[in-house]
């Protein structure tokens, strides 16, 4: 197949793109390369993609509809996923309207682009940020989540929204997924495992909100993308039996579908940072701190129809994932 990949430098956007290219589709990367953070990070990714002979980079922002528009006009993707998108909660207390611009706007510009050539399938990144003020655990995407707590978290509810208004009105078959907490190598460094990384190899404290109460569904990178990949390869169809006197937040009669894609196992966070400890061989100066605005305490991925649906686990184990990063940053940073 020809896959457009928007984000295509970011941290799932360029392992999506790597294993599209290893089993022999073509890619079109689509990415703004923006200051966000350190864009070497975003250039070396690159470098192992752009290796490939199906790999066309193109340096376009989604914001711009003309210019994304006529990328899809001039290369008629067969399917897209997208994970361009403003990242970070805390980010979208400081800065709200970057995340109107890109996640709503851009993401706007990417269904009209869609709808005007036809596209097979749309993929697209939302977040578990979407569960909110929910506490019944573990999160699962039949649950009501008219409650976010951050503009971060609203923005890709909102996205899910769009996407079914265009299911519905053009049959577009998309479907979202909700990615709990992805780590591993080639992360973002504005996560909480890079962070605390950094700043231990350095002797400096590491922040710990919630006075380390936290417990996150850590998804390693590597399962993120299987999980995406088998989930392009399924073309979503409406549900027949779907129900507007109960409706069903997850489907639709329109060809619509929501999955979680999360390890399906909360860690408490002061746990993933003896792992991380244990594998620095360095304790951490810790600074407890409160629990930040637009944060949730926990969250625990209820993976039940991604399972049933398409067949898939994430599997891999915390101390194994935070090995591999560790592993990765120390030979990234030496070189």
């Amino acid at each position: 197949m020809k896959v457009l990949v928007t984000g295509s430098a970011g941290f799932i956007g360029s392992a999506l793109s790597l294993r599209l290219l290893q089993r022999g589709d073509e890619v079109v990367g689509v990415d703004n390369l923006n200051d966000y953070y350190d864009v070497e990070l975003k250039e070396a990714r690159l470098a192992r993609t752009l290796r490939h002979g199906r790999y066309l980079d193109l340096r376009v922002d989604i914001e711009d509809g003309e210019g994304l528009r006529q990328v899809f006009l001039d290369h008629r993707p067969d399917r897209v996923v997208n994970l361009a998108a403003q990242a970070g909660v805390r980010y979208s207390i400081e800065n709200p309207m970057a995340y109107v611009r890109t996640n709503l706007v851009g993401f706007a510009n990417l269904l009209e682009a869609c709808r005007q050539t036809e596209v097979e399938h749309l993929v697209y990144a939302s977040s578990s940020s979407v569960y909110g003020a929910n506490t019944r655990m573990p999160f699962s995407v039949h649950h009501n989540v008219d409650h976010p707590l951050s503009l971060y978290a609203a923005s890709k509810k909102s996205n899910e929204l769009m996407a079914h208004t265009y299911s519905h009105l053009y049959r577009i078959p998309t479907t979202g997924l909700r990615f709990f907490t992805v780590y591993g190598p080639w992360g973002r460094p504005d996560m909480a495992l890079f962070k605390f990384t950094r700043a231990i190899l350095a002797g400096e404290p590491i922040e710990v909100f919630n006075y380390g109460r936290h417990r996150r569904d850590f998804t390693f990178i590597d399962d993120i993308v299987e999980g995406v990949i088998r989930v392009l390869d399924r073309v979503p169809e409406g549900d027949p039996e779907w129900s507007s006197d109960a409706p069903d937040a997850a489907s639709s009669r329109s060809p619509y579908r929501l999955y979680n894609i999360g390890n399906n196992r909360p860690v408490e966070l002061m746990d993933y940072i003896r792992v991380l400890e244990a594998r620095l061989e360095r304790k951490a100066e810790i600074r407890m701190l409160p629990l930040q605005p637009g944060d949730v305490p926990d969250t625990f991925a209820d993976v039940t129809d991604l399972v049933q649906d398409i067949g898939y686990r994430p599997a891999t184990p915390v101390a194994e994932g935070v090995a591999r990063f560790v592993d990765w940053y120390r030979d990234f940073y030496r070189a």
